[in-house]
């Protein structure tokens, strides 16, 4: 364990020493020892619910003993640089150099960096060809998986779709392995993993993908996503890790369902997490029971893509305010689409203590609302805005994007038109409106993977004009509006991290040895170390970015099967550009190759 003497240098010591309620501890003699890493700090990844998850699903097995990583913050960082220390599990202090398995979770591509320099500190080499028979298996998971390329040269294996269905298989497999490669062969016949060194990718003079095929014998083509089918009877934890210090979310959360029936087409995860799995409300009352008694919280989150969409809400809802507003403990909603906060929702809300509810119209008009499949009418948003108001509430947070694909001035002029409709229909003089604008950035198996990016430049002057926009079109919104803008360099490197391939990975490691650390942190990100990442490994930003691909052009994606046909992807595409809507999936199925039906 680090001592004292380093952890009070440190800004907030707490993020390294353990020992949270509801921490595993184990015997360490004959388990595997897995290393589970978030690319983050502390207060982030223990607001992770798959964290949590993951910790009690891998803890559960008497052969295994997961203990947690986090990235180090910079001040801890330096420490351990100057004094030759490793990087230390939170749970008995062992280096994570001298563990079996380190698996990373990709949430985010602006993480990437925060891998290389974990395993750096773990003293372990960074390309998995430098990683000898003594080194750890290092591994991912999560969302980044669905295009693994970019960190192909980093991983040994990527485990792609939902942990619970095959992380068993692995972890079996581990304890049979005669060698390295040995078990890597083994694994890459289980569904959902991926060995990136028993593929190989080839490219066309122009720079594009010629072709990615197996390079060994049995090795098959693609790698399809794997899913749990019955959300009731999943691995979900009766208790979860209560952190020591203050962290993004401090409170209990439920998981009411899995995927996504709306089909809103800039949307990764709505796509990468088909078909909607819902849990019985049973369920989630007693896992709700389970874990407030088990942590001691007083504010229960009920967590999905659309937790409006829970086709009995309004039953769960009136049950958890049954049971829980007598003991002063608060049910908390995510965002939610506007058209889905009903009247029983806003008397539910008003139940319980008042707070900030969010919307994300995404759009500024009915037009490209259509072509993002964004199904929501003008009147939807204000009858959706007038029901929150009516019942109590005076902090309202709205999302909307920038540079999505046909946008036009009249679109962004919608966004200041919403926004002053919206406020318009309370006088109240506490109303407080958060107006957040993300840039748009084309993710991979979404029917936008083949779209054009803005550049720095197109998103900073979109941005500027609403911002400028807003209080001239209303002397009480100077008063009521706050409007906020993603960093527009920030979402042009994420762009590139998103649909990069293999080379990309040589501008990643490039950056991080220039000093790239936390580049999703706006106060901590440099556009100027990334740019000359790319210059000095000869890649071309606007190559990833700010081009049209064509529809027959192979993606570095392309092997991996999120189970949503590409054809299904282009006929998507192809509805955007004629402004027409698809039907969510309980209204009409629309054969998106899931195979729920």
């Amino acid at each position: 364990m680090y001592s004292d003497e380093i952890l009070l240098q440190t800004e907030k010591p707490a993020r390294y020493i353990g020992n949270e309620i509801n921490m595993v501890k184990k015997d360490i003699s004959g388990k595997i020892r897995f290393g589970f890493c978030f690319p983050d700090i502390y207060e982030v990844g223990m607001s992770c619910l798959g964290l949590q998850i993951l910790y009690f699903l891998l803890n559960r097995r008497e052969d295994t003993y997961c203990e947690r990583f986090f990235a180090p913050w910079g001040d801890m960082e330096t420490l351990l640089r100057e004094n030759g220390l490793f990087l230390e599990s939170l749970e008995t202090g062992t280096s994570a150099g001298d563990f079996d398995i380190l698996g990373f979770t990709l949430q985010y591509e602006m993480s990437y960096t925060n891998v290389l320099n974990m395993l750096d500190l773990a003293g372990i080499p960074i390309l998995s060809t430098l990683r000898g028979e003594d080194s750890p298996i290092v591994c991912a998971g999560g969302i980044c998986t669905l295009n693994p390329e970019p960190l192909a040269d980093i991983f040994d294996f990527f485990y792609i779709g939902e942990a619970e269905e095959n992380l068993d298989k692995i972890l079996d497999a581990y304890k049979r392995r005669l060698s390295k490669s040995g078990f890597l062969r083994e694994i890459a016949d289980i569904d959902g993993v991926y060995v990136p060194m028993f593929y190989s990718v080839s490219y066309n003079e122009d720079g594009t993908i010629k072709e990615i095929t197996p390079n060994a014998e049995g090795i098959k083509p693609k790698i399809s996503r794997v899913f749990i089918e019955d959300m009731d009877k999943s691995f979900f934890p009766k208790k979860t890790l209560v952190p020591l210090v203050e962290t993004v979310h401090n409170r209990v959360s439920v998981e009411v369902f899995r995927g996504c029936i709306r089909g809103c087409r800039f949307c990764q995860a709505g796509y990468s997490y088909r078909p909607a799995r819902e849990k019985e409300p049973e369920t989630l009352m007693s896992q709700a029971e389970e874990l407030v008694a088990s942590t001691g919280y007083d504010e229960i989150s009920l967590v999905s893509l659309s937790t409006g969409d829970y086709t009995r809400f309004n039953e769960l809802a009136r049950a958890l305010d049954e049971r829980f507003t007598k003991d002063n403990i608060n049910v908390s909603l995510p965002s939610l689409r506007v058209d889905a906060f009903t009247t029983e929702l806003a008397n539910s809300v008003q139940t319980v203590r008042k707070s900030s509810l969010t919307f994300a119209p995404e759009a500024g008009t009915l037009r490209l609302r259509r072509v993002i499949n964004k199904n929501l009418s003008d009147e939807d948003i204000q009858n959706g805005a007038k029901l929150a108001f009516e019942s109590g509430i005076t902090k309202v947070k709205l999302y909307f994007m920038t540079g999505l694909p046909t946008e036009t001035k009249e679109d962004l002029d919608g966004i200041v038109q919403t926004v002053c409709g919206i406020m318009n229909l309370t006088q109240n003089k506490h109303l407080s409106i958060g107006v957040s604008a993300a840039c748009f950035v084309p993710k991979p198996h979404t029917p936008f993977q083949w779209e054009a990016q803005n550049t720095t430049e197109e998103f900073l002057g979109k941005h500027m004009y609403v911002k400028n926009a807003i209080p001239a079109a209303s002397k009480r919104a100077k008063r009521a509006v706050r409007y906020t803008y993603h960093d527009c360099e920030l979402a042009v490197i994420e762009g590139i991290l998103a649909r990069g391939d293999r080379r990309v990975c040589k501008g990643i490691v490039r950056a991080w040895e220039l000093g790239a650390r936390f580049d999703g942190w706006n106060d901590i990100f440099r556009y100027s170390l990334w740019k000359q990442a790319f210059e000095e490994t000869g890649l071309d930003l606007a190559f990833y970015t700010s081009r049209v691909r064509d529809v027959s052009e192979i993606l570095p994606w392309e092997h991996i099967d999120c189970g949503v046909s590409k054809e299904f992807f282009i006929r998507e595409r192809e509805r955007a550009y004629r402004n027409e809507q698809t039907p969510n999936c309980r209204e009409n199925c629309s054969a998106c190759g899931i195979g729920c039906r």
